[in-house]
């Protein structure tokens, strides 16, 4: 039996703001932007290489904006990832070196907050 999952909802307060953030400044794929009713919209974006999509809208989530923590998406270099942060105006912390990864991290213009992880060598 598998589980995938391929659909995590954010919720957001504006969701063109949302939208702009996370495919302009953050880099995601817009693969649907859809009014499905005047209570619904639906906008769904995929970083690229991942598996999993989130979705921001209106009508999809009864929990408050900003609330969504401990995301992670995982790169291949956390310093070109926090210089591409950086370069596209996301505010990022420098890089932190742990026994399980190297890590920064950015939240969205809501507060939901994301960890971006470089996994370590040894894991290879």
């Amino acid at each position: 039996m598998e589980f995938r999952l391929e659909l995590v909802i954010l919720p957001v307060s504006d969701v063109d703001r949302a939208k702009a953030f996370y495919s302009e400044q953050v880099g995601f794929v817009v693969d649907h932007d859809q009014r499905v009713s005047d209570d619904v919209r639906f906008v769904q974006l995929t970083a690229p290489g991942s598996a999993c999509s989130i979705a921001v809208g209106q009508g999809l989530t009864d929990a408050p904006p900003g609330s969504v923590k401990g995301l992670q998406v995982v790169v291949d270099d956390a310093d070109a990832a926090r210089a591409f942060l950086l370069e596209h105006g996301v505010d990022a912390p420098p890089v932190q070196d742990l026994p399980w990864g190297r890590f920064t991290g950015f939240t969205d213009p809501d507060g939901n907050g994301w960890t971006v992880q470089q996994m370590p060598a040894w894991r290879g």
